[in-house]
């Protein structure tokens, strides 16, 4: 396994594309994509009943002069005990909307970050011969990457004895690269691609 560094330094490394992992970091766009996904994540299905939808009749409790109390109306109103909600959240969509070219550069941004960070991997395959987890965990602490790690392919399937060793490891992860998002790309600390996954981020990230 070879540790992507900065452009300059020398090492043995894999080649990478500088316009794609080496892009200047700008927090302001990491933000507005990142807000973007958490957005669409939202499922906005909360859902009250206002004086319209709850059970019951449209009758006046009681008369509206000579008792006394207070003037009401039907029960239903939102200041009664069984009412409806006045303002209650309703079914929405939260979604936002932003240009392709903006979260194609949050993605290239957020690579760049992580191999400033020294957070990003890259192997020729990962391909696992064994299919069981704790060959694997024994294997992860020799390389020393326990811990949170998630491991990207840019295969059409991704390899099935690694997949099924690192299911059932705590803070290990297994994706394809047209499935990572920037959520992805930010909140895990240690990220694995194979050289397909490197090759199909500099093919669909490009300018």
């Amino acid at each position: 396994a070879y540790r992507l560094l900065r452009p300059g330094e020398t090492s043995d490394v894999a080649s990478i594309s500088s316009e794609v992992f080496a892009a200047p970091i700008r927090r302001d766009i990491l933000h507005l994509c990142l807000m973007y996904y958490l957005d669409g994540q939202r499922q906005g299905s909360a859902s009250t009943k206002t004086r319209g939808d709850v059970r019951g009749s449209g009758r006046k409790l009681y008369q509206q002069k000579g008792t006394g109390r207070a003037r009401v109306g039907d029960g239903q109103s939102p200041i009664r005990r069984g009412g409806g909600v006045a303002f209650g959240p309703k079914p929405r969509d939260f979604s936002t909307r932003l240009p392709r070219k903006v979260r194609r550069m949050g993605m290239r941004i957020a690579w760049s970050a992580r191999v400033r960070e020294g957070g990003l991997f890259v192997v020729d395959s990962l391909a696992w011969p064994h299919v069981k987890t704790k060959i694997l965990k024994e294997r992860l602490e020799q390389v020393g990457w326990t811990g949170r790690t998630l491991f990207i392919s840019g295969k059409e399937e991704f390899p099935a004895e690694l997949a099924r060793s690192a299911r059932n490891l705590v803070g290990i992860e297994t994706k394809q690269a047209k499935d990572v998002t920037i959520h992805d790309a930010l909140r895990w600390s240690r990220i694995v691609m194979d050289v397909e996954a490197v090759d199909f981020y500099e093919k669909t990230l490009a300018k």
